[in-house]
């Protein structure tokens, strides 16, 4: 107990020194997660509207296998990935391995299934007669979906917002990816754990009260989204 409570103290003291290694782990995090939410985004919004606005063939299917890749372990995609950038792999020519790129590749593949399926659900709780009103009124598909967005709003920036918060606390792509070298790949999750394992815990607790900071600022901008696709749905 007295060696947690002393390695609390130490770690409020490195936090309020600013100190520069502490500070470079959470910027290489925040950047790393930034990105990689950023580009699922742009890839698993559109895919969202299209899978909840088209019918096809096996589109049960698509949805069970979305559903399934939600609890895709990070090991998986972190295997998969490094077998594709390594040397011996398709796309080993382009050096990607052990570095930030590659964190990015893998922590994309990893949300995606994310975004996509929250965006589903948003959209699936919006009254069909909003895409009839427009469609009726002269709207093409793309100012249909442009309506659908602003009344689906909340529920599909909840869906950007739990995308990063899983992203930010990931380890296994981070460590298998990036290979957590210092001052380059090294994330908050990944220090922790090497710290960890070299005794030294002033600053693997630092990091995880800066962790902890985080996943509770995004667990409560997605609970007040939340509140607010409650409060619409009123």
């Amino acid at each position: 107990m007295n060696l947690l409570i002393e390695s609390f103290k130490a770690a409020m003291l490195l936090m309020l020194a600013g100190d520069h290694d502490l500070l470079v782990i959470v910027g290489c995090s925040l950047k790393v997660s930034s990105l990689a939410t950023v580009f699922a985004a742009i890839l698993g919004l559109p895919l969202g509207f299209l899978i909840a606005f088209t019918t096809f063939p096996g589109k049960r299917l698509a949805l069970t296998c979305l559903n399934t890749l939600l609890a895709l372990p990070t090991v998986v995609i972190g295997l998969f990935v490094y077998a594709l950038i390594s040397r011996r792999g398709i796309l080993g020519s382009l050096d990607l391995l052990y570095t930030q790129k590659a964190m990015i590749i893998g922590q994309i593949i990893l949300i995606i299934p994310v975004i996509t399926t929250m965006t589903i659900a948003a959209i699936s709780r919006i009254d069909k007669r909003y895409r009839t009103t427009a469609l009726t009124l002269g709207a093409n598909r793309y100012q249909m979906a442009w309506v659908v967005f602003i009344e689906a709003r909340y529920g599909v920036i909840a869906a950007v917002i739990a995308a990063f918060g899983r992203v930010i606390a990931e380890i296994g792509i981070s460590m298998m990816l990036g290979g957590n070298a210092k001052g380059f790949t090294r994330t908050m999750t990944t220090a922790m754990a090497l710290e960890y394992d070299k005794g030294e815990f002033v600053l693997a607790v630092a990091l995880g009260i800066i962790l902890m900071g985080l996943a509770f600022a995004i667990n409560l901008l997605f609970h007040l989204f939340q509140g607010r696709v409650g409060s619409d749905a009123v």
